[in-house]
């Protein structure tokens, strides 16, 4: 039995993985046959973690202040003290304070055999952050929306012009955990993901994650090394631009 009576003030947590500020007290770690790790995290308002995933899945539970958490593909949650909430195994999600008051949360997960930890993705952006958060911040100065919003989300150089007669576009569904395989288009193609998470990654590039209302782009002849559906499986419009008498196609060469 060992008891820590010390005061705790808390490490601050890596930019790598947090957006603002937040510290970590680490109050197990692994040791023996034991692999659970028990973090207790503070984050200051506003603050919130990178999408990021777990190997093993992780459990929070709140010991003080309100906490937001959201899955990939899901609506944004608000738990308060003493709540909890389960994670999956591989299940992308965030999680963080209000943006109106700290909050601190037990994490409690256990760490796989070999060592893996988790893997983090992008960082939550102000929109996906505060999109659904309904909680009891003063929102009387706040301005009303417009009626009408245009957003560029990708605007993509093709490397030489294009005569491109038309454009054919497919609804794709890829069942949970598969991948589709190392692939290559004979034309360009951009996609924008409707349900669900995937994994993307352009071969010789750094994989990235994909969720709903994310898009991307599969160039030309280029082989794209991953398009992996994860837990959720993922749907997507997939937006072929043709050239006169040219048909979409598909080609799995070989893997090295």
């Amino acid at each position: 039995m060992q008891i820590s009576r010390t005061p705790r003030t808390g490490a601050p947590a890596s930019s790598e993985w947090i957006t603002g500020g937040a510290f970590i007290d680490e109050l197990a770690t692994p040791a023996g046959p034991s692999r659970t790790q028990v973090d207790s995290v503070r984050f200051e308002p506003g603050a919130r973690t990178r999408w990021h995933h777990h190997p093993l899945g992780q459990v929070l539970v709140v010991t003080d202040g309100t906490a937001l958490v959201q899955r990939r593909g899901g609506s944004v949650e608000t738990i308060r003290t003493g709540d909890s909430v389960r994670i999956e195994a591989g299940e992308w999600h965030w999680h963080g304070a209000t943006p109106d008051g700290e909050m601190t949360h037990l994490a409690i997960e256990e760490l796989p055999e070999d060592g893996r930890t988790a893997e983090f993705g992008d960082a939550v952006t102000d929109a996906e952050y505060g999109v659904e958060y309904t909680g009891e911040a003063d929102t009387t100065t706040a301005e009303a929306e417009p009626p009408m919003s245009r957003v560029i989300v990708l605007d993509q150089k093709l490397p030489e012009p294009l005569a491109t007669h038309r454009v054919e576009i497919r609804r794709i569904t890829i069942a949970p955990g598969y991948a589709a395989g190392l692939h290559v288009h004979n034309g360009p193609v951009f996609g924008s993901i409707e349900t669900g998470s995937a994994v993307y990654q352009i071969e010789g590039e750094a994989a990235v994650a994909l969720g709903p209302g994310d898009v991307f782009h599969e160039p030309e002849g280029v082989r794209i090394a991953r398009f992996d559906a994860q837990q959720d499986g993922v749907t997507f419009l997939g937006y072929f631009l043709l050239a006169d008498g040219v048909n979409a196609e598909l080609v799995f060469p070989n893997q090295d």
